[in-house]
């Protein structure tokens, strides 16, 4: 079995992962991130960049690189309810360098953050490395054990921060059970072709039992048709062409694009989960992103807690870990940072959940649209609120200076 010694050790190469490992080792820390996959090439998967994400790489020095990777701009989310266009969130009046959201394809943000990390002498990548069991000496996680095409491998180190995931190993190794909160809906994604004409805001569908939303990715829409929790297997059973004919149904102009979807394979289904972990520590180990913490999709705010996380991370845990002091306090100083913005927003979009999208589901009369919304609509000054809400969330994080022996 290889061994490898390292100051930091993070499992899971996702947005939380990446970042955290970028900038503890930009800070002075020698960090190995291991990813279990070959690539990062996963469709469906999160790639709203909120403004207070795109603040961190301005903080970074590098936004301009990051700005000329492929991503499209939405200053404002939209939305059809009932045939009405409804504008939601303007973030064209936040303070701060990028008012608006970059939709970019998840695997481009973490190849952007590997490239970047790579050029740091203290920052490690491994690909194709799963880790499958944790390293544990009187009473600390002191590493963790894996497999990789070539061989078996276990690392050392003085922290193990777990990113990966929502079904994190990690996690389940270190005996770390999360609170579940459940979702009263699970999402299908597909890929539909965007033609020249199309409208350029994000946009949402809502009419009586049915939710689409539409986010433009450039040539595509990525549309995810919202269903009840657990009836994905009776959509499939009505039959794909029956499927196509929903899609029509909440947007006309999509019918016939919906031919591209000629197998249940060209639908990916997110079942959706809430939960969080009521302690994300232990001596030597610290969970972060949606190991911590699994988000709804509303808002599309995960990869941008995760990113706070890891922010929060290095800022509280660099100088520690270069000064070989790290303690259970420190860890729990991060908790404490992050636990609060994570469950006040775990509590709205629960609160959406269950007075908004799962009634929608359940209605069968024409949908009219909401006083809320339309007041929203009608009063510029309002859609600031929700914008601010989602762009910045309720505890942004900033890059801290860099400062102390070794630091980069």
């Amino acid at each position: 079995m290889a061994l490898i010694e390292t100051t930091c050790c993070i499992v899971g190469g996702g947005p939380a992962g990446m970042m955290a490992g970028f900038l503890l080792a930009r800070a002075g820390v020698d960090v190995l991130v291991l990813e279990k996959h070959a690539d990062f090439l996963r469709d469906f998967r999160g790639d709203t960049v909120h403004p207070s994400t795109l603040e961190i790489i301005h903080e970074l020095g590098l936004l301009d690189d990051f700005l000329r990777r492929p991503h499209q701009k939405a200053s404002q989310i939209k939305g059809i309810i009932g045939g009405s266009e409804i504008t939601f969130a303007d973030f064209s009046h936040l303070p701060v360098r990028c008012p608006f959201i970059a939709f970019m394809p998840q695997w481009d943000f973490l190849d952007f953050l590997a490239e970047h990390g790579l050029r740091l002498p203290r920052f490690r990548l491994m690909m194709n490395a799963e880790v499958t069991g944790l390293i544990e000496e009187d009473g600390r996680v002191a590493g963790v054990t894996g497999a990789s095409p070539s061989g078996a491998f276990a690392v050392r180190t003085a922290l193990t921060i777990g990113a990966d995931g929502r079904s994190s190993v990690v996690r389940d190794r270190a005996g770390l059970q999360p609170i579940r909160f459940g979702a009263p809906f699970d999402v299908f994604w597909m890929k539909l072709p965007r033609r020249e004409g199309d409208r350029r805001a994000a946009l949402g569908r809502v009419d009586a039992g049915q939710i689409l939303v539409m986010i433009d990715r450039g040539d595509y829409w990525q549309c995810g048709y919202v269903i009840s929790k657990g009836a994905a297997d009776d959509v499939r059973r009505e039959g794909l062409s029956a499927f196509r004919e929903r899609i029509a149904a909440i947007a006309p102009e999509l019918a016939d694009r919906c031919a591209t979807l000629t197998r249940w394979e060209d639908v990916r289904l997110l079942t959706v989960q809430v939960n969080r972990l009521k302690t994300w520590f232990k001596p030597g180990l610290l969970m972060i992103g949606d190991a911590a913490h699994a988000m709804s999709p509303i808002g599309g705010v995960g990869i941008n807690l995760a990113v706070q996380d890891a922010v929060a991370a290095s800022n509280l845990l660099a100088g520690p870990l270069r000064r070989e002091s790290l303690t259970a306090h420190d860890l729990r100083r991060v908790q404490n940072r992050r636990d609060w913005p994570t469950r006040i927003t775990q509590r709205f979009q629960m609160v959406i959940q269950k007075r908004a999208l799962a009634r929608i589901l359940q209605r069968t009369r024409p949908f009219r649209v909401p006083l809320i919304a339309r007041l929203v609509n009608g009063c510029p000054i309002l859609q600031r609120i929700p914008a601010r809400l989602v762009g910045m969330g309720f505890r942004p994080e900033h890059i801290a200076p860099i400062s102390g022996p070794g630091a980069n």
